[in-house]
């Protein structure tokens, strides 16, 4: 396993200060090891960079209408349009 030295060792944590300084470095490990780690300021949680997870594309409406019941846009009153 990788020794990564801008980490604290009990959680996974890096003050904002020094994130700076490692900021490309860091992406780079997080990406790599699927671990998400909490930036700090002044001892408090402030953020938290975590790998990026791709989601599943989602299928086109085409065929997801089983039944298609009325008129969509119908109000349920009669009208006639004037023809003059």
């Amino acid at each position: 396993m990788a020794t990564l030295p801008w980490l604290s060792l009990d959680m996974k944590s890096i003050a904002a200060g020094k994130f700076k300084n490692v900021c490309l470095k860091m992406l780079d490990d997080v990406a790599a090891t699927k671990s998400s780690v909490v930036i700090t300021k002044r001892g408090r949680p402030v953020a938290k960079l975590v790998p990026y997870v791709p989601q599943a594309k989602k299928g086109g409406l085409a065929g997801s209408v089983l039944k298609e019941v009325g008129d969509p846009f119908a109000t349920g009153e009669r009208w006639d349009a004037d023809a003059s």
